[in-house]
């Protein structure tokens, strides 16, 4: 449903008003700050969500900004990543035979893990929405919890297997994506040690429409200057 965005507040909720000029309240998946993909007055699309469990009935999933959609749900790049590494549909993740979503390793539970005869691969994925220049860059708040998934990488590469941090980028007006050390360096270099232990990144964007969301194309992964 589309509408134009009044507010979002305490995180997780947002305020619209639909075109047929009713005010609903939508939840936000986002708990980052959203900073420069938040709009006051710009176009978004929701989805009405039909759960009697559910204070909110609809879930914020996209905003205009800069004439281009903005993709702020954080629960689609998992499902994208899984589906596009089962169809080998990403080339530095493909031959996998099987693929199962949310799977435990030690004290840490990873978005996928895929297997073929020769090895393991366990894949964490992240939602970046924040632009700089022509840089997507992750984080947009400081983050432990995407530290510790950067050290449990690590460990599952001392282990022998392989490690993927997976970047999903959705926005469609950048050329790359980086680490945002000024927002969390201890993220940064806890990033820094990973790449050197081994652990590979991937970063890919989606695009991002009413109609639904592709992932189409990877982009470099560098520090920005």
């Amino acid at each position: 449903m589309h509408g134009r965005l009044i507010k979002r507040y305490k995180r997780f909720l947002a305020d619209v008003k639909l075109d047929n000029r009713q005010e609903v309240t939508a939840h936000c998946t986002n708990s980052g700050t959203m900073k420069t993909c938040l709009e006051e007055g710009a176009e978004v699309y929701l989805n009405p969500v039909d759960d009697p469990k559910r204070k909110t009935k609809f879930t914020w999933e996209m905003i205009k900004i800069n004439k281009r959609w903005v993709g702020i749900n954080t629960n689609h790049p998992n499902l994208l990543v899984y589906e596009a590494i089962s169809n080998n549909e990403v080339p530095a993740l493909a031959g996998y035979n099987e693929v199962k979503r949310e799977v435990k390793f030690q004290d840490s539970r990873f978005d996928v893990m895929a297997t073929n005869d020769q090895e393991t691969c366990f894949v964490e994925v992240k939602n970046v929405t924040m632009k700089d220049g022509d840089f997507a860059l992750f984080p947009d708040a400081k983050t432990e919890r995407g530290r510790k998934h950067l050290e449990t990488l690590i460990r599952v590469k001392e282990e022998g297997m392989r490690a993927v941090m997976f970047y999903v980028v959705q926005r469609m007006d950048v050329a790359k994506a980086g680490p945002a050390a000024d927002i969390d360096p201890a993220y940064a270099d806890v990033l820094k040690k990973a790449i050197d232990s081994g652990v590979e990144v991937i970063a890919m964007q989606a695009e991002v429409s009413p109609d639904g969301i592709d992932l189409v194309k990877e982009i470099p992964f560098q520090w920005p200057h």
